[in-house]
């Protein structure tokens, strides 16, 4: 795997650089600002671009501009999000403009090395990873509450650990219940969030982004 890097405070920076040297991951760029992050992307062509959101000169979606910009110009290079806070408006644009694989992650999952690095893999993979607290603030704001509505407890638990990137049989093993069960939640929830049949990874990443949206359009919606 290679990897540039673009996070402007130098101390994380260099501890994930140190982190994924001791793992035998490439590092082929560590950049401290976005200015140049998409032509070093062209040159060094990386698997994966780790990004902070909030980055120089304003510090408040430069790293999402720079995400949405090398999907959009380098196919197949994939993006995961860094954030000291949950800003779950950022979270949306980033997922709802993905052209391959994504991840937001809070900070603090570095800390968390095996987590870290498994939603590395899954990103470079083609997967979408949202942090799970990120992914709770919408379930809790007004305007995804039209959503959260249309759906069980038990069918909000799967639809969250879908959005954190689980494969049925990790939602099995996270929920102690039965694939046929986990099946059965998934299907219901596509049905109410009336995602189009066009294969089971993409009508997944719908699901999760039709959620994020609030579902505002679907009928029973209160307005």
């Amino acid at each position: 795997m290679r990897v540039v890097i673009a996070e402007d405070s130098a101390l994380l920076r260099a501890g994930i650089v140190r982190l994924l040297d001791d793992e035998g991951i490439e590092v082929a760029a560590s950049l401290g600002d976005t200015a140049d992050v998409l032509e070093t992307v062209r040159c060094t062509g990386p698997d994966i671009v780790i990004l902070d959101v909030r980055m120089p000169p304003t510090f408040t979606d430069e790293g999402i501009r720079a995400a949405i910009e090398i999907q959009q110009n380098c196919p197949g290079t994939a993006v995961l999000l860094l954030s000291q806070y949950v800003e779950h408006t950022y979270a949306e644009e980033l997922v709802r403009n993905a052209r391959g694989g994504v991840g937001y992650l809070l900070k603090q999952r570095v800390g968390d090395f095996d987590e870290f690095l498994t939603a590395l893999h899954r990103v470079r993979r083609g997967e979408m990873v949202l942090d799970s607290d990120i992914f709770r603030q919408f379930v809790g704001s007004p305007r995804e509450k039209r959503a959260t509505d249309l759906l069980t407890p038990r069918e909000r638990q799967v639809l969250e650990l879908m959005a954190t990137g689980l494969t049925n049989s990790g939602i099995v093993a996270r929920l102690g219940i039965s694939e046929r069960a986990v099946e059965k939640h998934v299907t219901s929830i596509l049905g109410k969030l009336q995602i189009p049949n066009s294969g089971e990874n993409h009508r997944r990443v719908l699901a999760v982004i039709e959620y994020l949206r609030g579902m505002e359009r679907l009928p029973g919606a209160t307005q």
